[in-house]
């Protein structure tokens, strides 16, 4: 039986339909009811809009936040931070809330991290990762650190085609580090073996430079730009895919990745990070190193010419995702830490789910 030490928890990310997988992540967590089951109050420190705009959010983010420590002088406070300027505008809470001996949970989500923030590491009452290479580096900064896997809940589901066009999906940001350029050339490739593949790039990014660099290759007329999409026009993009490409340099644990293989979407992506974690060479997906267009093409061509092999992958990465990230597996994991932090919850709260390695689940 734990000691119930505190009454609030002070939650402090992104605002809702801001760009990125902190808000996508959150509002898992508040459509499957976490935000009932626990007495979370939502901060939002940053969203999308004008320098006027994110500045008065994030001033309003501060009064709040302030209210919150004279209201409740025990709380626990759990931080969602992303790399670089992301991280060091959460810092101020984060510094506040160790100085007021808060208990601190800082959520990392993405990569790009760097030492620099080892101090906050090290204070944290917990550090949660959204995989083991996130956990293997977050180690290797701050060697005390209390690192919780806690992975991102992801359920989509899209209805069943009886036959999906050759589309090839990409989601994520436009440029080169996310392999965008990679994945031009293997499409370039495939028109002689699939004369009517197409590719739907959503995300944000250098837009023009992409459409360049298709018109040179000849297929400008084959790749089609929808900009960043929210959470249906993104079903709508899966419900048509035949495959999902992710050929990127470097991520930790994408969320667009376990997106498509919930819906069942079979993917081509690169081995880095948590992605070798979860998908099981040409059993769930393919894996293909980066920069490696011509795996990358072959990877691809395989998927939209055997459709029944398609069907599969995809089947298994559905099931991969069901079984490691299905929501009450994925907030099971953050219950169990607010409850160890002595936490009292707002209701009964979900039953505990046994937890499914990540390497097993793939």
């Amino acid at each position: 039986m734990h000691t119930r030490l505190y009454s609030s928890i002070a939650m402090l990310g992104v605002a809702p339909e801001t760009r990125g997988s902190i808000a996508a992540v959150v509002e898992s967590y508040r459509a499957n009811g976490l935000f009932k089951r626990w007495p979370i109050q939502y901060i939002a420190t940053r969203g999308d809009g004008t320098l006027v705009q994110r500045s008065v959010l994030l001033a309003k983010a501060g009064r709040d936040f302030g209210s919150m420590l004279a209201q409740h002088r025990r709380m626990a406070v759990h931080v969602h931070a992303a790399a670089g300027a992301g991280f060091w505008r959460e810092a101020a809470f984060m510094g506040a809330a160790l100085a007021a001996g808060c208990p601190l949970v800082v959520q990392l989500h993405g990569n790009g991290f760097d030492a620099s923030i080892r101090w906050f590491l090290e204070r944290a009452a917990a550090v949660c990762v959204p995989c083991e290479a996130s956990r293997t580096w977050v180690k290797s900064m701050a060697r005390n650190a209390d690192v919780v896997l806690a992975p991102p809940p992801v359920a989509v589901a899209v209805p069943e085609l009886p036959a999906k066009p050759n589309l090839v999906l990409f989601l994520g940001r436009l440029e080169a580090k996310k392999g965008i350029y990679d994945l031009l050339d293997a499409v370039a490739g495939l028109r002689a073996a699939v004369p009517d593949v197409r590719l739907v790039c959503a995300g944000d990014g250098d837009r023009i430079g992409v459409a360049r660099y298709a018109e040179r290759l000849g297929i400008a007329d084959a790749v089609k730009f929808t900009g960043w999409v929210g959470p249906s026009g993104k079903r709508a993009l899966l419900e048509h895919a035949a495959a999902f490409a992710l050929p990127s340099y470097d991520e930790a644990l994408p969320v667009s990745l376990l997106e498509a293989m919930s819906a069942g979407v079979p993917v081509v992506a690169s081995p880095t990070g948590g992605i070798g974690e979860v998908v099981a060479d040409d059993a769930s997906g393919f894996l293909v190193a980066p920069g490696d267009k011509a795996g990358l093409e072959r990877a691809l061509r395989r998927l939209l010419i055997d459709r029944e092999l398609a069907a599969r992958v995809g089947a298994a990465a559905r099931e991969t995702a069901r079984a490691r990230f299905a929501p009450e597996r994925a907030l099971s994991v953050l219950e169990n830490l607010y409850e160890s932090l002595g936490v009292s919850a707002s209701t009964e709260r979900a039953p505990r789910v046994r937890q499914v390695p990540l390497r097993k689940a793939a």
